[in-house]
């Protein structure tokens, strides 16, 4: 057809084109949930008999009794479970084999980060399925857990909310140098992608800045030695304060909170003094520590669980020889300054540091933090509430309101007074999709 003919016939058809209806939109997806007894704001007493609406994934209305659900909604029968607000777990490492560190060196020559890939869509998994809707991964490949992370807010790939921190911002030879222990070959190869290493305020400037551009929503940094990194030093401040100051300031005018790996009191107070947002570990912690704690609102991540699993790894020689006099040590102590900081009315937000204990197994910590002190109510809204606040998603997170993603739990038995109820969740519900749903009873509606 010549040019000016088929130009003519399109002028024609489009008219017609125009003329057509748009497509309606699809109907709202609509569940109700009739929950036996109800802990929809963690902190205050649970209600008996009544029903979540949630409309698209979010929290529309929460009714006293069981209504009725209306015409093509879903309806999840909870009548004889405990229903609470999915719970949070503040640090994480869902990158690479979780818990179990013979098996990751045995295959370090062999395994590259496609291999992670895979195990960290694994883990992601476990974790959603133990009842944590949300996680803040504290230390993972920069561009893996961003795409994870975007894959899972697609609704691609199944897992909790990802709030991540991309590689954790570390002096050379700190915690978070890959080189330490290695040959001079494999430290060199190592040392040329790690642009997360710093020396001096400014280099730390330009490693927060290099995460935030990796994708990173929140920032973290080596106050101290850690336990796992494969050099002998112990756990003492390895951050000047002014390495520090130039982290959190940077991170902040970002619009990122930031997060201190810390074991030592000494480096646990310069990233208090330099406004840290979170102390995640807080092994070594005196009155002056907790006076600082409450001074600036900052949180404490206790991550009870890890240093316990470290020592039995440590001593079981799944750990190098240079680790184990720190796991020790961390051990020995840990459980005593958190029974100090909770008792002195300290900010808790649940972690657990899981990656060095197993994925799927999170909900171990709360038998520690009740140990320590806490309530088993506290310790339940130190995972929910509590720890929303703390990644500065409140109103997104952490209770069962109208306007709040339906992200949502149940248990057999009563958490609040068993907390090791919370071991073995029955269901899970993320932004309104359910996950599992173990003897569970889900009425659709008729197409």
């Amino acid at each position: 057809m010549k040019p000016i003919l088929l130009a003519a016939a399109l002028m024609l058809a489009a008219p017609a084109i125009a003329q057509t209806a748009p497509a309606a939109p699809p109907a709202p997806k609509v569940t109700y949930i009739h929950a036996g007894t109800l802990l929809d704001r963690p902190g205050q007493p649970p209600r008996k008999n009544a029903t979540i609406v949630i409309r698209d994934g979010k929290i529309v209305e929460v009714r006293d009794g069981f209504a009725a659900p209306e015409a093509g909604a879903t309806l999840i029968d909870l009548k004889d479970r405990f229903v609470l607000p999915g719970l949070i777990d503040m640090h994480v490492h869902l990158w690479g084999i979780g818990g179990d560190p013979m098996r990751a060196r045995l295959g370090e020559l062999t395994r590259d980060r496609f291999d992670d890939m895979v195990e960290a869509q694994k883990n992601a998994r476990a974790d959603l399925e133990a009842g944590f809707t949300t996680v803040r991964d504290l230390g993972g490949d920069p561009r893996g857990i961003r795409a994870l992370r975007d894959a899972v807010e697609a609704g691609e790939v199944e897992g909790p909310t990802i709030v991540n921190a991309g590689t954790m911002i570390s002096v050379t030879g700190g915690h978070g140098d890959g080189g330490n222990g290695l040959a001079e070959e494999f430290a060199d190869a190592v040392h040329a992608h790690e642009i997360n290493l710093c020396d001096g305020p400014d280099d730390c400037r330009r490693a927060v800045r290099a995460q935030i551009g990796l994708g990173a929503q929140v920032i973290k940094f080596a106050a101290t030695g850690g336990v796992l990194s494969n050099v002998a030093g112990g756990l003492g401040r390895q951050m000047t304060p002014e390495e520090m100051k130039a982290i959190i300031d940077t991170a902040h005018s970002f619009g990122r909170k930031v997060a201190a790996h810390s074991h030592a009191r000494e480096g646990t107070e310069a990233a208090l003094e330099a406004g840290v947002d979170t102390i995640d570990h807080g092994t070594f912690i005196s009155d002056s520590t907790v006076a600082l704690f409450k001074a600036k609102g900052a949180w404490l991540v206790p991550t009870m669980i890890a240093p316990v699993s470290a020592l039995a790894q440590a001593r079981s020689g799944a750990l190098p020889p240079a680790t184990i006099p720190k796991a020790e040590a961390a051990a020995a102590v840990a459980f005593e300054s958190h029974k100090r900081a909770i008792a002195a009315g300290v900010k808790i937000a649940f972690g657990t540091d899981t990656g060095v204990s197993r994925h799927g197994e999170n909900a171990k910590e709360f038998a520690l933090m009740v140990r320590a002190g806490m309530t088993p109510a506290a310790a339940i809204r130190a995972a929910t509430i509590d720890a929303a606040d703390a990644l500065g998603r409140k109103e997104q997170l952490g209770s069962i309101e109208p306007g709040k993603f339906a992200d949502i739990v149940a248990v057999a038995g009563d958490p609040t007074a068993d907390v090791t109820r919370l071991e073995k969740v029955d269901f899970v519900m993320r932004h309104g999709v359910a996950v599992k749903a173990r003897g569970v009873r889900l009425a659709f509606p008729a197409n």
